[in-house]
């Protein structure tokens, strides 16, 4: 338990990542830095996955299929929907949104019909859940008054911000459940190589998502300098640096977490990369947060702390 603690605590620091890329590079495509950030975490799965041959060489095709689809979904798009969002909303509010992730996947593994996992009671849950929806208020009401306050704010691109994080989260519920069901299927195999199948399985599509892209700008009219943009050497050692620390290491840090902890647990401590995300969020910034805004955080880690505390219920199956 406690190592596994330590592993989602490493994976948060390393994904909180993430919310700063958007930030330092807020004129290059949404689009752009999701398919290379992953194709920088290709290029890095290639040499690691020689390493791994032995253990790659065991997977058959539908284990491939499964990191395909875990790459597309919880890589490619997810990370569009959160630089999307950040560009359209700043750091905060996208990143409060994606910290509702540790109630929306307790949520989704008490809905599930799975067998293997223990469930949270729901009456323990919903004070946890009214009180992360509350810290998000107070972050969001912090943010609203900021934009009024700027004569040129643009509402509805903060709107739109906000629906777009709510897609990340719909994509990052889905993928931790999926990625632990296959690791508990298969409790030989290793955590490192699997982290390592989904870089390789990334990469094809940050390529062809890459030449898409380009394409695309270049039939619309658009004179972005492709293929690396008008700060070619920031862009490519941010995407390298996101691509190792975020992608590979935190892939293979929540891996090991989620040998030892159940979804439910493990999927408390994505407030990890909550907390992470907000704290580089206001270093980039330069600036110390709002009160209101310390309040929505502490509620926060309180809803995840009180859904922490509630004791599960397993399963006669289990």
């Amino acid at each position: 338990m406690a190592l596994g603690t330590l592993f989602a605590l490493a994976a948060g620091l390393m994904w909180g990542l993430i919310f700063v890329g958007p930030l330092l590079l807020p004129e290059y495509p949404a689009a752009l830095q999701s398919v290379g950030r992953y194709l920088a975490f290709g290029l890095i799965a290639l040499p690691l996955a020689w390493f791994d041959r032995g253990a790659l060489r065991q997977l058959g095709r539908a284990d491939w299929l499964v990191a395909l689809k875990l790459a597309a979904i919880g890589n490619l798009i997810y990370y569009l929907c959160v630089a999307s969002a950040i560009q359209r909303a700043g750091g905060p509010l996208p990143t409060v949104i994606i910290g509702t992730l540790p109630v929306t996947i307790a949520v989704t593994a008490n809905l599930s019909d799975s067998q293997r996992d223990t469930k949270l009671p729901w009456l323990r849950l919903a004070p946890a859940l009214m009180l992360i929806i509350i810290g998000m208020a107070f972050v969001n009401n912090v943010e609203i008054a900021a934009l009024r306050s700027d004569a040129g704010a643009d509402l509805t691109r903060y709107a739109q911000g906000a629906l777009i994080a709510f897609g990340a989260v719909a994509c990052w519920t889905w993928y931790p459940l999926r990625n632990a069901a296959w690791l508990r299927e298969h409790p030989g195999r290793s955590p490192r190589a699997w982290a390592t199948a989904q870089g390789v399985a990334t990469l094809p599509l940050a390529v062809i998502g890459y030449v898409l892209l380009w394409g695309g700008l270049r039939l619309s009219g658009n004179d972005f300098a492709m293929p690396a943009g008008p700060r070619p050497f920031v862009f490519i050692g941010i995407m390298a640096a996101i691509g190792l620390f975020a992608s590979w290491l935190g892939t293979l840090c929540w891996n090991e977490a989620s040998r030892r902890l159940s979804t439910t647990v493990a999927g408390q401590l994505i407030v990890f990369e909550t907390l992470a995300g907000l704290t580089y969020s206001f270093i980039q910034r330069h600036k110390i947060p709002e009160f209101q805004v310390v309040i929505g955080i502490a509620l926060l880690i309180a809803g995840v702390i009180l859904a922490l505390r509630a004791k599960p219920k397993t399963s006669s199956a289990v």
